[in-house]
């Protein structure tokens, strides 16, 4: 992560003070950036500088966000002046959105809670999976440096690996897996995978946490463009309320929009509340997820998104990723747990602009 620093540095260097140039990330070439400054960032003026600074020092307790800042991380948790600190030791720099896009996308995710049981028996007869004993996971980049960011996933039959399990496979046929536990509705254990994390109240009046462990290979779509393609729901009251209230008043119909996405994503038990991709617990609206092809997770990013009923202007860290959330511009930002959460996170999908947050030179 060093040398994109100094890339990044030498590039500037040379660059001309003109019209600022798009930066081009050697280690992430599909990622432009422009030079920006903080009285650029919408509403940059009514930030809780504090709030964010302390965001900043807890997603440092991870090793990817110490080695992209560094003795920042260190020099964050000694700071008195916390806007003082973000403006002298940083500079933002604008994502720039690919040519065939006029919008960037914010959509919101939260941690739902279900119902189980950690013995099947009715109504507790839909198994929440742990990954698969079969799963074949092969690591692209060790052999082609040019696809690092990219995983094959599969099972093998003889001395071939073939496809793993689709949602419907897996409906109909027990995986190799163990069971973390059987809950009493299908259509909440999909939003659950949909979400990433959550936690199961049991019948004995206990709680677990479960979060993300890993995903059968195959590519997420989206049902609600499916029920929307489908003539089923209008595009504009899509929403995963409108989702659930569909599925649940077509009974008979739940397993073929359901298998429509042939992803499936496994789950590990986890000691406490949602946590994301770099481990660290999500902070309500100060933790998003983004696609780490084009943004490193651990970054310190600025969100501005807007739209009729919601708006957002705000330092957000980059913990977590998410099968749907492909491209430069696009995040999930965490939104809590309750029902609040889960009513402004199934609706929320505004027009979205991104600032990374980088090192002043090699501070």
């Amino acid at each position: 992560m060093k040398h994109f620093i100094l890339y990044l540095s030498a590039l500037l260097l040379f660059s001309g003070c003109s019209k600022e140039p798009k930066i081009s990330f050697s280690h992430m070439p599909d990622t432009d950036l422009y030079k920006s400054d903080f009285s650029k960032l919408p509403n940059w003026h009514g930030e809780d500088y504090k709030n964010a600074l302390e965001s900043f020092v807890q997603s440092c307790k991870t090793a990817k966000t110490r080695e992209i800042y560094a003795d920042l991380c260190i020099r964050a948790a000694e700071a008195s002046d916390a806007k003082e600190f973000l403006t002298a030791y940083f500079t933002p720099y604008e994502i720039a959105l690919p040519q065939s896009s006029h919008d960037g996308l914010l959509t919101g995710y939260y941690e739902p809670e279900i119902r189980g049981s950690l013995t099947k028996k009715e109504p507790y007869i839909y198994p929440l999976y742990k990954t698969p004993k079969d799963l074949v996971i092969v690591d692209l980049g060790e052999q082609y440096p040019e696809l690092k960011s990219y995983r094959l996933r599969g099972k093998l039959v003889g001395n071939r690996l073939v496809p793993y399990h689709d949602r419907e496979d897996a409906t109909e046929n027990e995986l190799d897996a163990e069971i973390i536990c059987y809950t009493d509705s299908k259509i909440d254990l999909f939003f659950l995978e949909v979400q990433g994390s959550g936690r199961v109240t049991l019948d004995d009046g206990s709680t677990i946490f479960v979060g993300y462990d890993n995903q059968n290979g195959h590519k997420y779509a989206s049902i609600g463009k499916y029920l929307v393609d489908n003539g089923e729901i209008p595009m504009e009251d899509i929403s995963l309320q409108s989702i659930k209230a569909w599925l649940e008043q077509n009974p008979s119909r739940i397993d073929e929009v359901l298998n429509y996405n042939k992803s499936m994503v496994f789950f590990r038990q986890k000691e406490h509340a949602a946590s994301g991709s770099l481990g660290v617990v999500l902070t309500p609206k100060r933790s998003i997820a983004v696609d780490r092809k084009y943004i490193p997770l651990g970054s310190m990013l600025y969100l501005s998104a807007e739209d009729e009923n919601i708006e957002f202007n705000r330092v957000v860290m980059a913990q977590d990723t998410g099968g749907a959330i492909k491209g430069s511009v696009r995040a999930d930002m965490f939104m809590g747990y309750g029902e609040e959460a889960k009513e402004v996170a199934g609706r929320l999908k505004a027009p979205l602009k991104l600032w990374i947050l980088l090192p002043k030179g090699n501070s």
